[in-house]
């Protein structure tokens, strides 16, 4: 695959032994922040139309079934890319390819929310929000393959949780930004969109300033030489082409596929809850749409202390037993979408929100567990492909159930049939955690055999 410009630079001639302990520790904090700033950015200009659809469906005539569509349809778009854009990534330089798709973004962003015709009917917004998501794809891989090649093993849980705070970050700032937008410009939807996409161009910059693709293209050891740390499984240097590789490391490997079915799951819990916290409030608790936004910033906030637990526990308590703490979790997830459901018409908004923030604390170290073992659980030269396709799982089927799915299910059967769904889909991803945790004990066991 020939990507010009955009392909990962060779290794630079190696420095010396001063030199490298000079720059590695710089290099790495500095690499860490340009994908933690980027990746936040791409949470500013993606879940825009869940956020307003009280807005939409007031405004503009769509119903639940079309804000589901048009919100689902960034969404699907966003799964097919990552898994794509994986493939693209994992040759491509990191520097490059992660600010070029959040810019991207972000111009799509300033276009729907200025061009009258591209939310003129649910048709156009939806494949308007459809190309958004294309764009939005473009930013996982490239910090999946960061994440791979600046952290070893042992310390890639706690680092990989808190960047996945990025995402608790973006979105949280996300409500802020369109609060203040609304406040200036009253009931009008579209500063949701043209606000945060100017700031995710200043945020793409920065990315670009910060972010290095490896360290060997700066003159440095591979990771686990410099940390004395080797991975889970070596890269897949078997001769085969990329396509070869991904099928046999990848699309047949049943741990991935386990771990992209999970990914079902946990992202329809995720936006099936996120996506619907204005609605439901409103219609159920009689919520003003202000009451859900901070019931939004209160889920993305309360995932980066659960996501930061998530990983120091996997780390540190279940030694990289990743399954372990992700039954964990996904146990208390389930059980905070059961009190929320089941709060009375009358409870105290305060209470009420709590329970909001309780599911974002819980469902996000999942969210990010998938991510992370899938890059720990393949060749390093596939890894953001491997989390790529448990991403095509999680956005194509998970953000369908969540978006137009919980739309239907809602319109037809009413909010208790919906959690319902939520509560088996819950212990089902349990399930599966457990199935995988037996193959990754089996991984486990190899590395620590081959340290003695």
């Amino acid at each position: 695959m020939k990507l010009g410009w955009l392909a990962a630079p060779p290794a630079a001639p190696r420095k010396s032994k001063e030199a490298i302990e000079a720059s590695y520790p710089r290099l790495r904090v500095q690499v860490f922040f340009g994908i933690f700033i980027g990746y936040a950015g791409f949470y500013l200009i993606r879940n825009n139309v869940s956020l307003i659809a009280p807005l939409l469906l007031d405004d503009t005539g769509i119903d639940k079934v079309g804000v589901g569509i048009i919100a689902n349809a960034v969404l699907f778009a966003y799964g097919l890319s990552k898994f794509f854009s994986a493939m693209i990534s994992d040759q491509a330089n990191a520097r490059y390819f992660m600010p070029l798709g959040l810019a991207l973004s972000a111009v799509m962003n300033l276009l729907i929310a200025n061009v009258s015709y591209l939310s003129a009917s649910v048709g156009i917004f939806a494949t308007a929000m459809f190309i958004n998501g294309w764009f939005q794809g473009m930013g996982w891989p490239p910090c999946g393959r960061v994440l791979v090649h600046w952290y070893s093993t042992n310390e890639r849980g706690s680092i990989t949780s808190l960047w996945n705070t990025a995402h608790n970050v973006g979105g949280a700032a996300l409500p802020a930004l369109v609060g203040v937008g609304l406040a200036q410009f009253p009931d009008q939807w579209q500063v949701a969109f043209w606000l945060p996409a100017v700031v995710a161009l200043l945020v793409a910059l920065i990315g670009f300033l910060l972010v290095r693709d490896t360290p060997e293209s700066q003159g440095l050891p591979p990771i686990e030489e410099y940390r004395q740390d080797p991975a889970k499984v070596e890269a897949a240097d078997d001769g085969l082409t990329t396509s070869q590789r991904v099928f046999r490391h990848v699309l047949t490997n049943k741990t991935i596929v386990m771990l992209a079915i999970a990914n079902v799951f946990v992202y329809a819990l995720r936006y099936g809850v996120l996506n619907w916290v204005t609605v439901f409030l409103a219609e159920k608790h009689g919520a003003e749409i202000s009451k859900g936004l901070v019931g939004f910033a209160a889920f993305e906030l309360a995932g980066i202390v659960g996501t930061i637990a998530c990983g120091v526990l996997s780390d540190k308590v279940f030694k990289g037993y990743r399954s372990g703490a992700g039954m964990l979790f996904m146990l208390a997830a389930g059980l905070s979408i059961g009190v929320y459901w089941l709060l009375p018409v009358g409870t105290p908004m305060w209470l009420l929100i709590f329970f909001v923030a309780l599911i974002g604390g819980t469902i996000y170290g999942p969210v990010m567990l998938i991510g992370l073992q899938a890059i720990d659980l393949s060749p390093h030269n596939v890894a953001g492909t491997a989390a790529g396709f448990t991403g095509l799982f999680g956005y194509l089927l998970g953000a369908t159930l969540a978006s137009t799915g919980v739309g239907v299910l809602v319109q037809h059967f009413g909010w208790n049939v919906t959690f319902m769904v939520f509560i088996a889909f819950a212990v089902l991803t349990v399930v599966l955690f457990a199935l995988i945790g037996r193959q990754e004990r089996a991984l486990m066991q190899r590395v620590r055999a081959s340290k003695s």
